[in-house]
């Protein structure tokens, strides 16, 4: 049975928009409900990335019944919605992919956006907060930031897959670091090998 409480996605404009698809479509598989937040960079990172060109393009790419049943999508201007609020019932957050800005953004507890203020509330909620940041190379103020959102709490998880499982294809990739963000999200998952296991 499904955890019935959402798990807040944000989708930024960081280059990586693949890895959001597939973890949206992995936890709709995984009957998670999601609370979904895209950001206008997010978007247009999705249009320039992928196939999708809107929210309802990658609605039909994670199924459109399964969608309507498990995603409630939230404008990223409105800091009065939901997940603003602690005592929206989520489970955990997750910023895939996250830029630099959001991660400066939460580092520094400024709030500016939906995005922004729900990874707040959900760190004085004390609440697993995990940042797929994506980036290269990164500065030492990108360093300084990640490493103050650490000592707050928040998992930062570079998208960098791993190659012992020997890939092959692209998606092979993206399933590696999006079966590590689900591990973080605790969302049992079996998108990759596991070190010592076999596929």
């Amino acid at each position: 049975m499904s955890d019935m409480r959402p798990i807040v996605m944000a989708i930024t404009g960081a280059s990586g928009a693949p890895y959001g698809v597939r973890l949206l479509q992995a936890l709709v598989q995984t009957e998670r409900r999601v609370s979904l937040i895209v950001s206008s960079h997010g978007m247009r990172l999705i249009q320039t990335e992928t196939s999708l060109g809107s929210v309802e393009g990658l609605r039909e790419h994670v199924g459109a019944a399964a969608w309507d049943r498990w995603v409630t999508t939230y404008d990223d201007g409105d800091r009065g919605a939901g997940p603003a609020s602690g005592s929206h019932r989520a489970s955990a957050m997750v910023v895939c992919p996250c830029s630099m800005g959001t991660l400066a953004a939460i580092a520094a507890g400024t709030s500016r956006s939906l995005v922004e203020r729900a990874a707040d509330v959900t760190l004085k909620e004390r609440r697993p907060l995990v940042l797929v940041t994506r980036e290269t190379p990164l500065s030492r103020i990108h360093l300084e930031n990640m490493l103050r959102a650490t000592q707050a709490g928040v998992v930062v998880m570079p998208a960098s897959p791993g190659f012992y499982n020997r890939p092959t294809k692209i998606e092979e990739l993206v399933d590696f670091v999006v079966a590590r963000a689900l591990d973080h999200l605790g969302v049992e998952n079996g998108l990759a090998p596991r070190w010592g296991e076999t596929s």
